[in-house]
């Protein structure tokens, strides 16, 4: 008896991991569903390049917390990596205007449009490119 009760608690164990797994992994699949709900102005299910904009736009005022029109790589921490950081900035002040900001979006949301239909769906923010889009917009 001890034996079934000890392989009842192993699969019961095992269930328990299953169920953890599918629930953690469930957040992500409605995140970018969430980003294109939120940022879908023409209600298709999707974000074009001008949604996209829009969205970095915004996200673009939210992280400009001293209002100088540009921002530092502190306010851009865990949003724009340091690659790419310096890339969008090729006068090389150290910091991003909303131009360059936005052009980092243009070229993630390019990246991320894999079937290169002008718009993402939120299957294409699984993506590399998708996700770091997402912390651009989000």
């Amino acid at each position: 008896m001890t034996m079934k009760h000890s392989v009842f608690a192993k699969l019961s164990f095992c269930g328990l991991v299953a169920a953890a797994l599918i629930v953690g992994a469930a957040p992500a699949a409605f995140a970018a569903s969430d980003v294109v709900k939120e940022y879908d102005k023409d209600a298709d299910n999707t974000l074009d390049l001008a949604e996209v904009k829009a969205a970095a736009s915004a996200e673009f005022d939210k992280l400009n917390k001293d209002s100088d029109d540009t921002l530092d790589r502190a306010e851009t921490k865990g949003v724009v990596k340091g690659k790419d950081f310096k890339a969008a900035d090729p006068d090389k002040d150290g910091t991003l205007t909303k131009a360059e900001y936005l052009t980092i979006a243009e070229s993630l949301f390019k990246k991320a449009d894999v079937d290169n239909d002008g718009t993402l769906e939120a299957k294409e923010f699984h993506s590399k490119a998708g996700r770091a889009l997402k912390k651009l917009i989000d």
